[in-house]
């Protein structure tokens, strides 16, 4: 008996804890990116079709079987450690500074949040959600930080391209409220 491809790749993803990319796949099953690609395609069809619990997304360089983001409050009951998870309204905000202007330095970060940050860097380490980038070429030679692929895992992003453009984000705040200080960059 013959196992088809499609079963493979679905089997592949389904025990794999992390997205799997076009060239990993490739390695493992020794097919062609072409049919790599048209079954991650079809699999991606089945699941929207068939209305289930799970989809398949294309998200950090590769590909993921997901649950539905609706089904959230079941799965958190079944797994209550995930709110140790969370971060700080002050991490996320530290966060998001790093994904719109990294690489950045812990300075340049302080003066846009306006309080130190060292403590809220360790712990964004510590949770794998940045890393650090090397050094800026300046006096001091201090650390430059930047986002990694488990950022983009845990915000369901396929590539920084895939952030929130900052005249998106204006639009949601409120008139009354003052803009922040968060700009783009690479």
């Amino acid at each position: 008996m013959e196992i088809q491809l499609k079963n493979i790749i679905e089997a592949l993803l389904f025990v794999s804890d992390k997205p799997l990319s076009i060239n990993q796949l490739k390695q493992i099953t020794d097919n062609e990116k072409k049919e790599l690609t048209s079954c991650l395609n079809e699999l991606i069809a089945d699941y929207e079709s068939r209305n289930s619990g799970l989809q398949l997304l294309n998200i950090a360089g590769g590909y993921q079987l997901c649950t539905r983001p609706g089904l959230a409050p079941w799965i958190n009951r079944l797994y209550t450690s995930r709110q140790l998870r969370r971060l700080s309204p002050a991490a996320l905000e530290t966060l998001a500074i790093i994904a719109y202007r990294q690489p950045i330095i812990r300075a340049e970060i302080e003066v846009v949040r306006g309080v130190d940050v060292s403590g809220i860097l360790r712990t964004l380490i510590e949770k794998s959600l940045i890393r650090i980038m090397g050094r800026k070429k300046v006096p001091g030679r201090p650390i430059m930080y930047g986002t990694t692929q488990e950022f983009l895992l845990h915000f369901g992003l396929e590539d920084l391209a895939c952030l929130p453009k900052m005249e998106e984000l204006k639009e949601l705040l409120p008139a009354d409220e003052p803009e922040g200080e968060v700009r783009e960059g690479g």
